[in-house]
């Protein structure tokens, strides 16, 4: 598991192996990751947007951005704690991936970013 806090909300991921998968006639390795956000915060806040770049070992870089995530732009009261989970499909059996949530303070309505660490996707046992 992996953890960063930024201005009061932790973000905690944890990313695991689902196998490989065949679309369109080629094999793609995928990766599931299970989101955790934690406002640490004395204020409201409201996930609006998410951005993410995705790596892979064979030296492609994708960008993934949108409204919300998995179709919801959850609000988080100070304390409460929102879990998601998604995935990503990469051609190699090695990538990362980092972004960052775009958030309004809904006392204030100011936007900031919440910085989601770098993470690791990797097939089991593979070594260099």
């Amino acid at each position: 598991m992996v953890q960063q806090v930024t201005n009061g909300i932790k973000i905690s991921v944890i990313s695991n192996y689902e196998g490989t998968r065949y679309r369109n006639y080629k094999m793609y390795y995928v990766f599931s990751y299970q989101i955790t956000i934690e406002n640490q915060s004395n204020e409201t806040v409201q996930l609006l947007e998410r951005f993410w770049t995705i790596f892979d070992s064979l030296n492609i870089t994708g960008i993934v951005e949108g409204d919300g995530v998995i179709g919801e732009k959850p609000v988080l009261k100070p304390s409460d704690v929102y879990t998601y989970s998604s995935n990503c499909f990469l051609t190699s059996p090695i990538g990362s991936m980092k972004g960052y949530y775009k958030m309004v303070n809904l006392a204030t309505s100011s936007n900031f970013k919440v910085y989601i660490p770098t993470f690791q996707l990797m097939v089991p046992n593979i070594s260099n």
